[in-house]
């Protein structure tokens, strides 16, 4: 019997951890359809996902760029395109040259859709979007299990929830992922169980707010303390809104021994009046308050945040007490971005209606420049707090540095990079002058272990240098 050839399927996710949880259950639903998961690297591929992103403006440009890329670099393989972005000008990718396919948020999830691409004769793309406004549907996402990701992993992404209902002025997700919807915790608990069968030692939460998670009378901290049953080493939160930050949820990482002390708390502004414009939920007052509670109650706590910069009708009064504000709070670092006007968005109609000005490049980018260089002092005054401190590392990556020698890069629980440096291969192989394939796949058997590492120096891009406490 003539043996069945297998598609090739690779996808190239941008944006978002939840776009990684999402392209990476979708990959493992194609391959128990029968498809083999590949990696862009691998030669030849017969479909590639391009999970897209649609945040800002520059986000969705990324993306155009990356498609003619893989165009040409992948000239006779078919291209699909999903996610936000797609969702929100479908048109204008589809109208790209190589695009077969455009998908929505729903929509991506359809498994035929992608059969429909690979089969389809005429040379028009496919194109299919479900509107988001009333959808009830969600859909589970998890990181691939490691075998079928051909590679060890140690941090896996669960998506525990979609959508939002907070209505900021700038944000134009609410209507591409549709309202607030959350998954059940007994799937979350029993899909985190696969996850950590499969090898990951750390699982990331993840979703459009977190915080907004509710499923059959279970709230964030009651789905936290379901995990705790899960054998890992970790248990992270990713972007957490301040809403969520109470002192339930604050107590619970602090008396956690899994789940890690690290909170990324999104604040966009450090005015109250630009908080206000931008339809935010608290003041800078509620905001230090919980921050300063958090960082008290949780040791060695990591905080970051997001700060948006260039708001339209930011005055320098506003943008000076935002540094002022942010200088003043215990943080570790900052994602500074730039405003970028997003469609269906309040903000857009306020500028189109002339009530509120965007500002000029110049500007934007001087206080841009600004808010990145107090971001570095913050973030170099955090890790100069923990210079000689004796920390576990969770090894993730290795490089080779000298010959039979290899440096492993990995992070603290409250996510300080390190670098251990060195681990010699020939040590650990057991053969004195270990080299070739076979040394570097046994160096790889390090990641996932969580060693005792001393952080002895700083490098230039504020990451540690440490060594194995022996």
């Amino acid at each position: 019997m003539k043996e069945t050839i297998k598609q090739r399927v690779a996808a190239l996710t941008l944006g978002c951890k939840l776009n990684y949880a999402e392209s990476s259950a979708l990959l493992s639903a194609l391959w128990q359809k029968g498809w083999e998961v590949v990696s862009l690297h691998d030669g030849k591929v017969d479909l590639i996902i391009i999970h897209s992103c649609a945040v800002t403006a520059q986000a969705e440009q990324k993306g155009r760029q990356k498609i003619r890329a893989l165009h040409r670099n992948y000239p006779t393989s078919r291209i699909m395109v999903i996610g936000c972005a797609a969702q929100l000008h479908p048109d204008v990718f589809a109208a790209i040259e190589g695009v077969d396919g455009v998908l929505g948020s729903n929509d991506k999830f359809e498994l035929s859709h992608y059969e429909r691409v690979m089969a389809k004769k005429c040379n028009k793309p496919l194109v299919c979007i479900t509107p988001m406004e009333h959808c009830k549907t969600i859909h589970h996402g998890f990181s691939l299990p490691a075998t079928l990701a051909k590679q060890e992993r140690t941090r896996a992404f669960l998506k525990i929830q979609d959508g939002c209902n907070a209505g900021c002025a700038y944000c134009v997700i609410p209507h591409l992922r549709g309202a607030s919807r959350s998954l059940p915790a007994n799937q979350l608990v029993e899909q985190a169980h696969r996850l950590a069968a499969s090898g990951y030692r750390e699982i990331v939460l993840t979703g459009v707010n977190i915080g907004d998670y509710w499923a059959d009378g279970v709230d964030l901290c009651g789905l936290l303390r379901a995990l705790a049953e899960v054998p890992v080493s970790r248990l992270r939160l990713s972007s957490t809104e301040l809403e969520a930050l109470s002192d339930e949820l604050i107590e619970l990482v602090a008396a956690s021994p899994t789940i890690v002390p690290h909170l990324h708390v999104p604040l966009q502004g450090g005015s109250d009046s630009l908080l206000r414009a931008m339809r935010r939920r608290y003041t800078t007052a509620m905001y230090r308050a919980r921050i300063e509670r958090a960082v008290e109650r949780i040791a060695n706590c990591a905080i970051g945040v997001d700060i948006m910069v260039g708001y339209p009708s930011e005055t320098e009064e506003m943008f000076h007490e935002s540094m002022a504000f942010i200088e003043a709070l215990p943080l570790s670092y900052l994602h500074v971005f730039s405003c970028s006007l997003r469609p269906h968005t309040l903000l857009a109609d306020e500028v189109a209606r002339q009530e509120r000005k965007a500002l000029s490049g110049d500007i934007v980018a001087e206080r841009s420049r600004q808010m990145v260089a107090l971001g570095h002092q913050k973030e170099a005054a955090f890790k100069q707090r923990f210079l000689g401190a004796v920390m576990p590392v969770l090894l993730e990556q290795a490089k080779t540095i000298a010959p039979h020698v290899t440096a492993w890069s990995g992070h603290t629980p409250n996510y300080l990079h390190v670098l251990v440096h060195p681990l010699e291969q020939n040590e650990h192989d057991g053969q004195s002058g270990q080299s070739g394939q076979n040394g570097a796949h046994r160096a790889d058997t390090f990641a996932g272990q969580e060693i005792l590492v001393r952080l002895e120096q700083l490098d230039d891009d504020l990451n540690f240098i440490g060594s194995v406490l022996s």
